[in-house]
């Protein structure tokens, strides 16, 4: 089973990893939008992940290891998580017959337990935070001989995620820049291992939360390190930086944007304002990266990932009532 840790991470394994996902799922659409292009003074598109089938770019990691996992006779997968990775992983598994264990910790929105519930896997709450829940994965692993898919640490996952990027070079062959939320660093590390395969010389740009900078300071230092985990918004609320991906991002970025809370808040509305699209805050921060490079990509051809759809129902709320965003335009104060 350890073997999956060590899968080659490469465009070739990419290419297979196309054959398997798209027997399940459609590629994600890619639209322009003429009036964040005028916004931000450059050719803007958005590639729509929160299309996908449980609202996120995880699916396409999720089904393209279980198809590994099924060939291999594995018992069953285990994992934690509170939000798109846990549904990923109960939905891909579900697919393939295969027995899913997700761990949450104590607290977590129920709402979200439901959603994992769904999938039809085992949900399992304990744990006050992801350190505590991760411990319980390693005893249940060892207790039934499950394969415990880690979120970041898995080549398998990031060959996966990373046929959204083909999709968006086969659709967009004169794309300068792309923008993608960095957690755990799997769709990041994608888009460095695929598209720089394809097209070296694109500009490959991070955000993350301010309040949760611990893959930022690892990319400035060069070193994996660990800071503060306090950001609301679960697709890059990660406390260390993870080997296997951050290896792959740590030399190769364009640049790190760190964005405040009130920020990643304000890109939920502007998405909703602009594009009539429900997203995240990691996913909808992308845009709120984009304001803030403006200068950097004038004239250029510009992909922002809309990576995930999942946002809470607080989240939402919080997005509308900033008086900044009554307008729903940018502005200086934005």
């Amino acid at each position: 089973m350890e073997s999956l840790k060590h899968y080659p991470i490469s465009l070739l394994e990419t290419l297979k990893a196309r054959s398997t996902i798209s027997q399940y799922f459609s590629p994600s659409p890619l639209i322009r939008y003429e009036n964040l292009s005028r916004y931000l003074n450059c050719n803007i598109s958005i590639k729509h992940e929160n299309h996908n089938p449980t609202g996120s770019f995880k699916i396409r990691g999720g089904i393209n290891i279980m198809s590994h996992i099924k060939r291999r006779q594995i018992k069953g997968v285990v994992t934690f998580s509170t939000g798109s990775h846990g549904l990923s992983v109960g939905t891909s598994a579900k697919l393939f017959n295969i027995p899913s264990v997700i761990v949450v910790p104590n607290n977590t929105n129920p709402a979200k337990i439901q959603l994992i519930k769904d999938t039809g896997a085992d949900v399992i709450e304990a744990g006050n935070n992801f350190d505590e829940a991760a411990q319980v994965v390693a005893r249940l692993n060892e207790e039934r001989g499950y394969y415990y898919v880690h979120p970041a640490n898995e080549p398998l996952l990031i060959n996966g995620v990373g046929t959204e990027f083909l999709e968006i070079i086969e659709k967009l062959p004169d794309i300068d820049a792309i923008i993608l939320p960095l957690g755990g660093g799997s769709e990041v590390a994608a888009a460095i291992t695929t598209m720089k395969a394809l097209k070296p010389e694109i500009e490959i740009y991070a955000v993350q939360a301010q309040a949760s900078n611990a893959a930022y300071f690892s990319w400035k230092t060069k070193a994996i390190c660990t800071r503060a985990n306090k950001t609301f918004a679960g697709g890059f609320a990660t406390g260390s930086a993870y080997e296997t991906t951050f290896n792959i991002y740590k030399n190769t970025l364009t640049d790190f944007i760190l964005l405040e809370e009130e920020e990643i808040l304000r890109g939920i509305a502007l998405a909703a304002h602009y594009t009539h699209n429900m997203v995240e805050g990691a996913g909808s921060s992308t845009l709120m990266a984009a304001w803030k490079l403006k200068e950097r990509l004038a004239g250029k051809n510009v992909v922002l990932q809309f990576s995930g759809a999942n946002a809470s129902y607080t989240e939402i709320q919080k997005a509308y009532h900033l008086s900044a965003l009554e307008t729903g335009e940018f502005s200086e104060s934005t």
